[in-house]
């Protein structure tokens, strides 16, 4: 096997391993949109401090991701 031959496989397989990856982030996008939709499945009226507790911290694990995808927060540049 030649060099040229080994690295279209290797990026044949990265890239399958890329958008293997793109969609299970797009599914789980796609999930956490309809529970926003749904109010996290509460009932506005019913909220409490638990719940405001939960979300915050959705909130902050989805900081985490989108500081480090764009570079933005603690990881600005």
């Amino acid at each position: 096997m030649t060099a040229r031959t080994r690295q279209t496989a290797d990026n044949t397989e990265a890239l399958d391993a890329f958008m293997s990856a793109k969609c299970e982030i797009d599914a789980m996008l796609e999930r956490l949109q309809g529970l926003s939709a749904d109010h996290f499945g509460t009932n506005p009226d019913e909220v409490h401090w638990g719940q405001v507790g939960t979300l915050a911290h959705y909130a902050s694990l989805l900081r985490q991701i989108t500081d480090s995808a764009f570079k933005e927060g603690e990881l600005a540049e």
